[in-house]
């Protein structure tokens, strides 16, 4: 074989792989899209991985590959979007919401939207018994696990404080997971921690085995002040037979629910495509979160306006605008 052969020959095997990568079988694009989560060990995690799964799954004539991958999280994710380092990912809608307006420490707006809201994220104050702290305004002075650092939790921890008169520089700010802090409740070395998630949260099961715990309440006009000025809030009750500590049903706070986000200019019939798929097929997915992706959840606004392939679908099933059926939802046992 000629050089020319040869070059030729490879060319052609080239161009058909190319083909093969970019157009499927009926002439649509393939895409392979990455879709960022967070460090194992939250729910990011086994929740976007059960998301590609059941996208891969039943992706039917829709020509994509959907892989998870593991990142630090929400900031992270936000961030990788908008360098088109991934296509779709898993975030706080808090901490979305701060991103698209520029605000509460992000360095510019970024063009992010919404496809699905996903479950609550159901998260408090808890303290030991006999600490002394018996309210939010308590806080002031002492030592506070906020999260993991860089994880963005204060940006609903500072409104949260912000609203019950306790500004965020007036703790003693600790960083650390939620095991972690419960570890350091346990030594001392903490006088209350923000810990939450699912109901019930593992962490917070483990603190209640370890010690007496107290579960800091929330102000009650403050908390309708804060569901008022901040849309990702939204009041949730937690029943007393979920934690051992719980002496009654505990009036809490969904601070920002776990989302599906992409970019702004992400295309519009992929986006339609992938919020039908995981609507049609939410009950195959392998994960308990999969139950909020309901018609009172999936659409609902936290505040981070929704892509147009996600509306135009959702308008198009009569979801649009998502309608929660209480104001105070109540946690389900799972």
């Amino acid at each position: 074989m000629t050089k020319t052969s040869v070059f030729l020959t490879s060319a052609i095997v080239l161009s058909a792989l190319v083909a093969f990568t970019i157009v499927g079988c009926d002439g649509g694009k393939r895409a392979f899209l990455s879709m960022g989560t967070a460090p194992i060990g939250g729910a990011f995690q086994p929740v976007g991985d059960a998301l590609s799964q059941m996208l891969n799954h039943n992706k039917g004539d829709n020509h994509w590959k959907v892989q998870a991958k593991g990142t630090k999280g929400s900031q992270e994710n936000i961030r990788r979007l908008s360098k088109g380092e991934l296509q779709l990912a898993i975030s706080n809608s808090a901490i979305t919401y701060f991103a698209v307006r520029g605000e509460g420490g992000w360095e510019q707006k970024y063009d992010v939207r919404a496809i699905v809201t996903i479950a609550p994220n159901v998260a408090m104050f808890i303290t030991k018994q006999g600490s002394g702290i018996k309210k939010i305004s308590d806080l002031k002075g002492n030592r506070v696990v906020c999260g993991p650092a860089g994880a963005g939790f204060d940006m609903f921890i500072k409104p949260i404080l912000n609203e019950h008169g306790v500004m965020f520089d007036e703790i003693d700010k600790l960083n650390d997971t939620q095991s972690g802090a419960v570890d350091k409740l346990a030594d001392g070395n903490a006088d209350a921690a923000f810990l939450g998630g699912a109901v019930p949260t593992g962490s917070i099961q483990q603190a209640c085995s370890q010690h007496d715990i107290y579960f800091v309440p929330f102000d009650e006009e403050t908390k309708t002040q804060l569901v008022s000025k901040y849309p990702f809030f939204q009041p949730i009750t937690i029943p007393a037979d979920k934690y051992a500590d719980l002496t009654e049903d505990y009036l809490g706070l969904n601070v920002g629910s776990m989302h599906l986000i992409t970019s702004a200019d992400q295309d519009e019939k992929l986006v339609y495509q992938i919020t039908k798929t995981i609507w049609e097929n939410r009950k195959s997915i392998k994960h308990p979160a999969a139950k909020f992706i309901n018609e009172k959840n999936a659409a609902r606004d936290t505040g981070t306006e929704f892509h147009p392939g996600a509306k135009r679908f959702y308008l198009e099933i009569g979801i649009w605008p998502g309608q929660v059926a209480d104001e105070n939802e109540t946690v389900k046992s799972e």
